[in-house]
């Protein structure tokens, strides 16, 4: 189930933080709690993705696009991600969460989130994420016009390129194997 009251504590708490540049970066601060734990006693896999939506939800308020989205009856899907789990994360550890965007071409955004514990990474995400109208993506240009925004995109950083590049030979939809 979706963590409506951690969403609900993270919109309270960072209710009056500053608007955010579009390439600007949110950073929060969560627990691990029972309810995240798997069987191996460590944050779920699927748990950590779930939390990092919220990190996400609060970039996308301070930088304005939940209001745009509002606005323009858009919705917020994502294409495609990229993980790197490399520290367990137990029960009652606090952690920072930093997400920001890196940068968007036409068709998609590019948001880099990290989960640290400490000085330690444990988990890095990069995600592909579109903005939809009943008519499919709605190109980053046509938001940046609705909210008033001249923002030109940074070239994106060599590894996300090479992961837009390399996903792009991913064959769709792919094969089904005899069973």
């Amino acid at each position: 189930m979706f963590p409506f009251v951690r969403l609900a504590k993270e919109l309270f708490i960072h209710r009056n933080s500053p608007e955010l540049p579009v390439l600007g970066t949110h950073v929060s601060y969560h627990r691990c709690w029972p309810q995240d734990i798997d069987i191996f006693i460590e944050m779920n896999n699927g748990r950590i993705l779930t939390v990092l939506d919220l990190g996400r939800t609060v970039l996308a308020r301070r930088v304005g696009l939940l209001r745009a989205l509002k606005e323009k009856r858009w919705g917020l899907t994502m294409a495609g991600v990229s993980v790197r789990y490399r520290k367990r994360i137990r029960p009652f550890v606090k952690f920072k969460m930093v997400s920001h965007a890196v940068g968007w071409d036409d068709k998609f955004f590019y948001l880099d989130q990290s989960i640290w514990i400490g000085d330690t990474c444990a988990a890095q995400v990069l995600y592909r994420s579109a903005v939809t109208d009943k008519n499919g993506i709605v190109v980053p240009q046509r938001l940046f016009d609705h909210i008033g925004s001249a923002d030109v995109s940074p070239p994106l950083p060599e590894w996300v390129q090479n992961w837009v590049d390399a996903d792009a030979t991913r064959p769709w939809p792919p094969q089904l194997q005899d069973e």
